[in-house]
């Protein structure tokens, strides 16, 4: 049996935050702490919801904006500058589609909100993957066995047949649990060798 596909997260390898300014000097602006924002964005009831399916991505961020007592008519600036230092890794994107190139199934595997299919069409690299599958759409997220699943059954193709690469070790052990390889992304070179490495020796 060889390698098949390779799937990737999103936030955090190919979107990752380059420049902290723009979300600092928002912190600051509401005196709160770069991790108190952050978690305020990303780890509280609203947005474990909203990863689940549970509510809308606007629905998420009219219930930040509301916390912080903003009108919600400034909810679309604030979101602007929070994920105002925030890159598309465009090297690596290359690199995907040329993994799609060489026949590998190319996969998405991301715990986001419901915009975020949208937001890759408008960036234009939906089309890179042949499958994307977001824990708001399947109603469960990493590192839950039911996420792997559902992407390894969109891509037909089984766990050993399968690289995950992400950011978060506990997503990475997860994947193991179900028989997958992972891949813990650290930078973007490392990991590119670390794939390459492994499609070569299996």
């Amino acid at each position: 049996m060889t390698f098949r596909a390779v799937f990737f997260d999103f936030g955090g390898v190919i979107l990752r935050t380059e420049f902290q300014a723009p979300r600092q000097q928002l912190a600051e602006r509401f005196g709160m702490d770069y991790d108190q924002l952050d978690k305020a964005v990303f780890n509280s009831e609203s947005a474990k919801r909203a990863s689940l399916g549970e509510m809308t991505e606007e629905q998420h961020w009219l219930e930040v904006t509301r916390r912080l007592k903003l009108p919600a008519a400034e909810s679309s600036a604030f979101q602007a500058a929070f994920f105002g230092g925030d890159v598309i890794d465009h090297a690596l994107m290359q690199f995907i589609r040329e993994l799609r190139g060489r026949g590998l199934h190319t996969g998405l595997i991301s715990n986001a909100w419901s915009g975020l299919r949208a937001y890759m069409e408008k960036e234009k690299i939906l089309d890179a993957f042949e499958s994307v599958t977001i824990s708001s759409e399947v109603g469960a997220t990493k590192p839950k066995p039911k996420i792997y699943h559902a992407a390894l059954d969109a891509a037909r193709v089984s766990a050993a047949e399968s690289i995950f690469v992400d950011d978060f070790y506990e997503n990475i052990e997860g994947c193991e649990k179900v028989g997958m390889k992972g891949v813990f992304f650290k930078d973007p070179q490392k990991a590119r060798k670390e794939i390459e490495r492994a499609l070569a020796n299996f």
